[in-house]
């Protein structure tokens, strides 16, 4: 009874002693008032991955179209041969119409010149010189969207991406497809069509910080029958080469897109309305994909952040707790003056 009754006693001493003190410690910080306000998921980057195949290429413009006319704007672009071709324009700052007007617009003979020679029939300067018009002679780290175009480096065939430097040599180096363009000297290596060790350039895509990765396969596919021209069985053989390298690097894509354009020949300029067309309904059709995959990423993002943001609290209310004085604590013991609130 004497100890119940001295009770009231003993907490005004301890308020008192909590109060009192020839050099008192400061209180330590509570824990939820330093919390972030309003602190959200940082937006997904979108990457666009541009596969090579010729003529085919201009379906990259159609799906380019769709994504825009959808809020999905692609942040950074990658692009192996003729994808090289429509990306490096596309980085340049061009929207999909504006592609679309220099498709309509394109004189093959702007981009062809032919010189035989040992290690092909199109020496290549010709493209090289186009694309560096097109994109005002800036080189691919001053492009509007960051790029990269990967080629193959003959001496060794290892897979080569190109992120500096002069934007039409790398599009040049990444569009030579053996046999047909001679290869492309840069330093001491030369390079060839980066489709031989990269059909679709997932990986360089995901390197430019992309958090989701679109990839457009346009390449030729082995169906039983053999291509009508030389452009197109050199395109062929390039693409069962670098099949099974494709299949894999496509399996890290989070969406994939195949316009229909098997039937569309290599060298064939004329169905560029065709691929564009092809283009625009394949990327439509995959628009429910792409969205609900945004949304599952954006799910794990916010609950990555909630989580860490609850790790966080617990950590300040901690060192909170460590950081009190002697008499901070014997206070908090009996429910006085308690400087730290729990998360």
């Amino acid at each position: 009874m004497r100890l119940n009754a001295l009770y009231p006693l003993v907490l005004v001493a301890v308020a008192g002693l909590a109060a009192c003190g020839s050099a008192p410690r400061s209180a330590p910080q509570d824990p939820n008032a330093a919390a972030p306000a309003g602190t959200a998921p940082a937006p997904l980057k979108i990457g666009i991955a541009l596969g090579g195949g010729a003529a085919k290429g201009f379906a990259h413009i159609g799906v380019i179209k769709m994504l825009e006319a959808n809020g999905l704007t692609p942040a950074v672009v990658s692009g192996t041969s003729a994808g090289s071709v429509v990306g490096a324009l596309y980085a340049s700052g061009m929207d999909a119409f504006a592609l679309q007007e220099k498709a309509v617009g394109l004189d093959e003979t702007s981009i062809r010149d032919l010189q035989f020679s040992s290690g092909g029939l199109v020496k290549g300067q010709k493209l090289e010189d186009y694309v560096n018009e097109q994109v005002q002679r800036r080189p691919l780290e001053k492009l509007a969207k960051p790029f990269v175009a990967v080629a193959t480096r003959l001496e060794d065939g290892e897979r080569t991406v190109f992120a500096r430097g002069n934007t039409g040599q790398a599009v040049r180096a990444s569009s030579s497809v053996p046999g047909v363009f001679q290869p492309v000297t840069i330093g001491k290596y030369h390079f060839v069509d980066g489709g031989v060790v990269s059909p679709v350039p997932v990986d360089a895509a995901r390197q430019l910080g992309a958090d989701i990765v679109v990839a457009v396969d346009i390449s030729s596919k082995a169906r039983g029958q053999s291509p009508g021209d030389m452009l197109g069985t050199l395109g062929q053989s390039i693409a069962i080469m670098g099949q099974k390298l494709g299949q894999a690097e496509l399996a890290r894509a989070d969406v994939v897109i195949r316009p229909k354009v098997l039937d569309i020949g290599a060298a064939d300029f004329t169905q560029r309305g065709s691929a564009i067309l092809e283009g625009e309904k394949a990327a439509l059709a995959a628009m429910p994909q792409i969205r609900a995959r945004i949304a599952q990423l954006q799910a794990e993002r916010a609950q990555a952040l909630q989580q860490a943001q609850q790790k966080a609290a617990q950590e300040r209310y901690q060192a909170c707790l460590d950081q009190r004085s002697r008499l901070q604590k014997i206070s908090g013991m009996v429910g006085l003056n308690e400087a730290c609130t729990p998360p």
